[in-house]
């Protein structure tokens, strides 16, 4: 799920990401293959793109070509 987009092609695995599936697996490029985890934000280096993890799944995701990062989470403030 896009929560924040800029300009560029986000791809899944190395293969790009579509509005409407064929109904074929694409391979997975062994580069993007780290995988993902459902429940997890994950963004571009400039921060253009936040993308939420709704499917966990084997391909990694990324944004023309470099792999997303796993968003740090925001700390809470203490309650003391």
């Amino acid at each position: 799920m896009v929560i924040k987009a800029g300009t560029g092609q986000i791809a899944c695995g190395g293969v790009p990401m579509v509005e409407e599936r064929s109904g074929e697996k694409g391979v997975i490029d062994p580069a993007f293959a780290g995988g993902t985890m459902m429940g997890k934000r994950y963004t571009d280096a400039a921060a253009t793109f936040e993308l939420l993890c709704v499917k966990p799944g084997a391909g990694s995701l990324s944004v023309d070509g470099v792999a997303a990062q796993l968003k740090d989470a925001k700390p809470l403030p203490s309650s003391d």
